[in-house]
């Protein structure tokens, strides 16, 4: 049986949907106008004022927030209320040069709670369930924002935050932990570590897992599901529009509902930032219309995917966004060639190999190389140079066929790359660009 957490506006006819995000996106307009003169400059050089902007469909008209606006309006150029008003911030982890900081009012973090606990209910939960929050705590939003939602489904919320993995499962294990929230490369190692524990799927408690924050395949969460013996849902948000919650996956799991009442999307061709019609792949865009302190307008989230309003099984009719393909500014240019670590991680689950792999990228001799660094199962361990060999050449040439360029792959010892207990490291890239 499907479970809401606010029926009314989850299951909200279109008309209504666009009702509410005309009145709230006026208003929100006139707020920022009136109380952000960083962005009031930004639509005065666009010749755009409130008067312009009559319902969503003049959303358009209105001037792009880019991360780039944020390092420069870093830290309170972009705020909307006194900062008497302001009760929390979140900072984003990993961005170059300046931090990203958010800010939130009480109405704010109730709202984004409230957003969270949609997604504890869509994935089954109820406040029978034990919910332990095993993203990280503190300037990251994914432990505040599931902790706050788990609390207001009614969960018993176990805050272990991330880390200290034997201890995560003693608590999953004794404390019967019902619903796993982490991200997914943090899932896969604790699976990983039960199973090496001598637990299989029936041993384990949980029923579902609520992984996101950072990219990950059909393939993973195949491979997770099998581990742990449960069904594993995305969740997608950024710091900059509140935290995890923006949108979610229900029972049906054909993309993730976007919360309309509390956010606009649009997709963009990323090079003209025309607005691309429904259906067609491009940059996710995001307006925040009822946020007070951090009030983002048309915020470029450099996300590639696409939207559907085509009916859902699970009866929410909040349009729904793809798994994002990868992002405009991680995407890795190789040779020429656009490279998402997303489709090499396919190319090896596909294969058997769990997700623990590194890719380097450099410029030798002013050519860039590819190289894949992949973690072989204990089973498939073996010092067999031979067996080694061919295994290397299979897999190059799996991703040769999905890349369409060469990459040579080293297959490495079980356990010898870094683990992450956050977001995983997949990356390195040692050219000077």
């Amino acid at each position: 049986m499907e479970r809401y957490y606010q029926k009314e506006i989850e299951c909200a006819s279109r008309e209504e949907i666009k009702a509410i995000q005309d009145e709230r996106l006026v208003k929100q307009v006139k707020h920022v106008w009136d109380n952000v003169p960083y962005y009031r400059k930004k639509m005065e050089e666009k010749g755009v004022t409130p008067d312009d902007i009559r319902s969503s469909d003049d959303l358009y008209k209105l001037p792009f927030l880019s991360k780039a606006d944020l390092r420069e309006a870093y830290p309170y150029g972009l705020v909307g209320v006194p900062l008497k008003d302001c009760v929390r911030i979140h900072s984003t982890s990993g961005t170059t040069g300046k931090r990203v900081v958010s800010f939130y009012t009480h109405h704010d973090i109730d709202l984004w709670e409230d957003c969270c606990a949609r997604a504890i209910m869509a994935a089954g939960g109820t406040d029978e369930d034990v919910c332990q929050v095993s993203y990280g705590y503190g300037l990251f939003t994914g432990g505040p924002g599931l902790n706050g939602g788990s609390h207001k489904v009614g969960c018993l919320t176990v805050p272990t935050s991330s880390g200290n993995t034997d201890r995560q499962i003693m608590f999953i294990m004794d404390l019967h932990t019902t619903i796993l929230c982490c991200t997914p490369s943090y899932a896969a190692y604790l699976g990983e570590r039960m199973r090496e524990m001598g637990y299989g799927p029936d041993d384990i408690p949980l029923k579902a897992g609520i992984f996101g924050a950072e990219a990950w395949s059909e393939e993973m969460r195949r491979d997770i599901e099998k581990t742990m013996g449960i069904k594993a849902y995305d969740i997608y948000g950024l710091t900059e529009l509140s935290g995890p919650g923006v949108a979610f996956e229900c029972s049906a799991q054909q993309g993730m509902h976007i919360n309309e009442d509390h956010f606009i999307a649009e997709i963009i061709d990323p090079d003209t930032g025309e607005v691309l019609p429904e259906g067609q792949e491009g940059e996710l865009v995001f307006t925040s219309i009822d946020k007070e302190a951090f009030p983002m307008m048309r915020y470029r989230t450099r996300d590639i995917c696409s939207l559907t309003r085509e009916k859902c099984s699970c009866g929410r009719t909040h349009v729904r966004m793809a798994k994002p393909k990868g992002r405009t500014d991680d995407m890795l240019i190789v040779r020429g060639v656009n490279v998402f670590p997303s489709q090499i991680e396919t190319v090896l689950l596909n294969h058997g190999y769990a997700a623990n792999y590194q890719i380097v990228v450099d410029r030798v001799n002013n050519t860039d190389t590819l190289d894949v660094q992949v973690e072989m199962t204990p089973e498939m361990f073996t010092d067999n140079v031979g067996e080694v060999s061919e295994r290397q050449k299979q897999l190059a040439d799996g991703l040769k066929s999905m890349l369409g360029i060469k990459a040579r792959v080293s297959l490495v010892a079980p356990k010898s790359i870094a683990r992450s207990e956050g977001k995983a490291v997949r990356v390195i890239d040692n050219r000077k660009i």
